[in-house]
């Protein structure tokens, strides 16, 4: 694969690093910042972005079981976030080659409508289970997640740009 024009060379994600990163994140949606529907979804973002740009390590199974740990959490309709997580990403997988071609702010417009779409489901579905209806704010929370987007990427991509054998004339 040939990389987009400016793109450097980055070394291989750590599989440490990357289910350290999903538990931070798992860590940020369970504090008890109150029920605000405006709230983005930390996990949800890092969840899509190991997805992309590592699609056989992170996969449909983690962001199912991520999911029901977090339906376990909140106490909400066992399934809500796990099948968001599932169907979030599954279109981040089919479409992470295309994604990688963007600029970051790009990506963040790529990715800004499957964040829409997981937050749609879950409301569809508590709204199934009699919930009530969210109001306006809700539709905050897909734009802060795709303005989440670029310095959660440029955090996650940190480790590997450093060069595998570090002296004094290089620049990184």
């Amino acid at each position: 694969m040939m990389l987009p024009r400016g793109q450097p060379l980055l070394l291989p994600a750590s599989p440490a690093f990357i289910w350290g990163s999903l538990i931070v994140a798992l860590m940020l949606d369970l504090l008890p910042l109150g029920r605000v529907p405006w709230m983005p979804d930390f996990l949800a973002v890092v969840l899509v972005f190991w997805s992309i740009h590592q699609p056989r390590r992170v996969g449909l199974g983690a962001g199912f079981l991520f999911g029901l740990a977090l339906d376990v959490h909140q106490a909400s309709l066992l399934g809500q976030h796990a099948l968001a997580y599932a169907v979030l990403i599954y279109f981040a997988i089919m479409i992470h080659r295309r994604i990688l071609w963007f600029s970051v702010p790009g990506q963040a417009a790529q990715v800004l409508p499957l964040f829409a779409a997981a937050h749609a489901i879950t409301i569809v579905l508590r709204l199934i289970g009699g919930g009530l209806l969210p109001g306006w704010e809700v539709l905050l929370a897909p734009v802060l997640e795709a303005a989440l987007w670029p310095p959660v990427s440029w955090l996650l991509l940190a480790p590997q740009r450093r060069a595998p054998n570090s002296d004094a004339t290089r620049p990184l």
